[in-house]
């Protein structure tokens, strides 16, 4: 009963709850606060609300806090060769024994006191 009431009230003055699930993301009325792997929604709908977002006459009060959903892997794109070749370190890139810069270590117990030595 309260609730309804609550909800009464706020509809009196304009205020509307922003329907989100199931839509399609959109960065002026969704925070995007996750993405979840689902292949059976389209890439950037709505999968799960946190927070419920609202408006005022169509200007927004609050963002709907969401999850929205992105592609899965393909079978094609996921094969263990590729996976290899992805962890591989870079013949170009340097490795931590070449490189010659210098280091940053820690001096004194606080975060704030750093030097460069090297």
């Amino acid at each position: 009963m309260t609730e309804r009431t609550f909800l009464s009230t706020l509809e009196r003055y304009g205020i509307k709850r922003i329907v989100s699930l199931g839509q399609r993301f959109d960065p002026h009325q969704h925070q995007a606060m996750m993405e979840i792997e689902d292949p059976t929604k389209p890439a950037g709908t709505v999968v799960l609300e946190m927070q419920a977002g609202y408006v005022i006459h169509d200007r927004l009060l609050r963002e709907a806090m969401v999850g929205v959903s992105r592609a899965g892997p393909s079978p094609s794109r996921a094969t263990p060769e590729s996976t290899r070749q992805l962890n591989r370190p870079s013949p170009r890139s340097p490795s931590p024994s070449r490189f010659a810069g210098p280091s940053l270590s820690r001096k004194g117990r606080g975060f704030g006191f750093w030097a460069i030595s090297g």
